[in-house]
């Protein structure tokens, strides 16, 4: 009898070594998400070590991570049951990032030189209240009916802050308990559009050519070199490219496992043809952020741009782009901002570019960002997503819309003059009906 229990718990053994062997790299991810999330929630969005433990990094896997919080040095560190730490620590005008193995996280750094000075103005071009204006077409019952609808069975839906702006007047605002106008939400792939647009900045500015070849050294020998700054700015360059958020990937080990988030995509094969085979990847935002970097003579030119050309000159002072650890801003997935600085994204767009009679970006632009890439089937063009394909179809087709994990949106609908923003923490892709909520909210504007 001992000898079959000593031989069963030597097989027990056996398994549960294999076990952790294979799903190592699998707990580096689980413990590097939970540790980045953690810092960026307790140190750039003020949030409680507690709350973000129970709430934002409580799904499966996730919250298989035991996560500590040294507020006095601003770190975070994660382990999934002991066998494996993640750190993340927070830089003051960069936000958290995951130190990779044998990354000096003591290192210098430099941070944006920002210019954030209010002015007097109401909101949308200043942060002052509106006046109060009443729209004799909005049938405002219908319209609390529908931003309610978000929020219906919220454990689910965890929806947490959706606004609505019309004539660039605020007629909807609701936010879940413990949040409010103030409060800091992650938009996750919603960069990508922010990063796209610096693209239309600069070509405006005559300083680059977005049908130009891509300028990748590491390209100019082989196919790769047909690939254009267009062709990636429409997830069309027929690179390899995995994302898959599930399992271990390109994305998870760019996100996670990387010093330099630029180059992934970059050192990926040729797999398609360009602007014949699109392919959504984060990587080749985050090779853009890497071609931008380039476009300037020094690190500080390009972290000040991306503040002064866009997010503060149009007053999204709440903003923060949080960058890798070799100072790279991660374009794809990690821009900080409040709900209403979120929507004044979405009206520089619905204004096509002027923003209080200064043009950022040529008109010309807004249409380049909702032509559909080719083999997208409507859905997708430069860094935006498109209903001209017929996506939502109870409404028109020409919404289109920044679009992140979790359910985080900027809808602009130009036929109504329309902004609609929902940010939340979703992870059942089934919670809710986009289509049926923005339906509703056009109802109720005759």
């Amino acid at each position: 009898m001992k000898k079959v229990l000593k031989y069963l718990f030597l097989v027990a053994l056996l398994v549960a070594i294999y076990a952790v062997y294979t799903n190592y790299p699998k707990l580096n991810i689980i413990a590097g998400y939970s540790s980045k999330n953690m810092a960026s929630s307790v140190f750039l969005a003020n949030r409680d070590i507690q709350y973000t433990d129970e709430v934002d990094n409580s799904f499966t896997p996730i919250n298989l991570a035991t996560d500590k919080v040294n507020k006095e040095e601003k770190f975070s560190t994660a382990s999934v049951f002991g066998l494996l730490t993640r750190k993340a620590i927070y830089r003051e005008g960069l936000g958290a990032v995951l130190v990779p193995k044998n990354a000096d996280e003591n290192s210098e750094f430099l941070v944006p030189k920002r210019n954030i000075t209010e002015n007097k103005l109401p909101f949308p071009y200043g942060n002052l209240p509106q006046k109060d204006t009443v729209f004799e077409n909005v049938n405002y019952n219908l319209l609390e009916t529908a931003v309610d609808s978000m929020f219906n069975n919220n454990k689910i839906k965890q929806t947490r802050s959706v606004l609505v702006i019309y004539k660039d007047q605020i007629i909807a605002e609701k936010y879940a308990n413990g949040f409010d106008k103030d409060s800091k939400l992650l938009g996750w792939s919603m960069t990508k559009s922010i990063t796209a647009t610096l693209f239309g900045i600069l070509q405006k500015q005559g300083k680059i050519n977005i049908n130009d070849k891509a300028p990748i050294e590491s390209w100019k020998n082989d196919d790769r070199a047909a690939i254009t700054i267009n062709d990636l700015l429409h997830m069309n360059s027929g690179l390899a490219w995995e994302e898959d958020y599930k399992n271990i990937s390109d994305v998870t080990r760019m996100l996670f496992l990387t010093d330099d988030m630029t180059k992934i995509q970059e050192e990926k094969p040729l797999v398609g043809k360009p602007n014949e085979s699109w392919n959504y990847s984060s990587g080749t935002t985050n090779l853009l952020s890497g071609i931008l970097r380039k476009q300037f003579d020094t690190h500080q030119e390009y972290l000040d741009f991306w503040y002064a050309a866009l997010i503060d000159k149009i007053g999204m002072h709440s903003m923060l782009i949080e960058t890798d650890m070799s100072g790279n801003y991660v374009g794809s997935s990690y821009g900080w901002a409040t709900t209403r600085d979120w929507a004044k994204f979405g009206l520089l767009y619905l204004h096509k570019g002027n923003w209080n009679g200064e043009q950022i970006f040529d008109t010309t632009w807004v249409d380049y960002v909702k032509t559909p890439t080719n083999g997208s089937n409507g859905e997708y063009g430069g860094h935006f997503w498109l209903n001209a394909g017929g996506k939502y179809p109870d409404v028109p087709k020409d919404i289109y819309s920044a679009n992140g994990y979790q359910g985080q949106r900027v809808f602009i609908v130009p036929s109504k003059d329309l902004v609609i923003v929902r940010m939340g923490l979703t992870n059942n892709d089934n919670a809710f009906d986009f289509n049926t909520f923005l339906k509703e909210v056009l109802v109720a504007i005759n």
